[in-house]
């Protein structure tokens, strides 16, 4: 009974740590408002056994720019904003962020994956947290990481949570 008393804990714990990490997540947990940076979208399984097929990820206004980086074996897709305007040099002057980028491929459930964007974040944007909600598709499977917290509400409280980073303003 001993033995089966100190195996269950570490199975609670385990099983507790995989709910915790059962989405999508960034592997950033910081941006510095007006700078460009390497934002890494990490996959680490598909939906409920089933392999990830596509990866929709909604670009949030505090983004001035986003550029995908291209994934062999994966189709692209780069849905432009509805007020985008041609870019200016170096892809850094008068541009607008996409409104959504995608890749549609195959990832097996048992493997995991990094999605990259290139970024530049907004001068101006409000400091704090900046949610990036993506869409998983895998086949007929859908997991929508794309809730955020309303006043009252912890990140920790929701179900399927958009990943999140926190603004912060340029060092002194």
């Amino acid at each position: 009974m001993i033995r089966l008393a100190r195996l269950a804990v570490p199975t609670v714990f385990l099983l507790s740590l995989s709910a915790a990490d059962a989405h999508v997540t960034l592997e950033n947990k910081e941006a510095v408002a007006g700078a460009s940076f390497k934002l890494v979208l990490r996959v680490p399984h598909g939906c409920s056994g089933a392999a990830t097929t596509k990866l929709r990820v909604r670009i949030p206004e505090a983004f001035r720019s986003a550029k995908p980086q291209p994934k062999p074996g994966w189709t692209l897709d780069v849905v432009p904003a509805k007020n985008a305007a041609a870019g200016g040099g170096h892809g850094h002057d008068d541009t607008t962020a996409p409104q959504e980028i995608s890749w549609a491929g195959a990832l097996e459930d048992a493997s995991y994956d990094e999605f990259v964007l290139w970024v530049s974040t907004v001068k101006t944007a409000p400091l704090g947290p900046i949610y990036v909600p993506i869409v998983q598709e895998c086949g007929d499977k859908v997991q929508r990481w794309i809730e955020l917290p309303s006043d009252g509400n912890a990140p920790a409280s929701l179900r399927s949570p958009a990943p999140s980073l926190r603004l912060i303003g340029q060092p002194s």
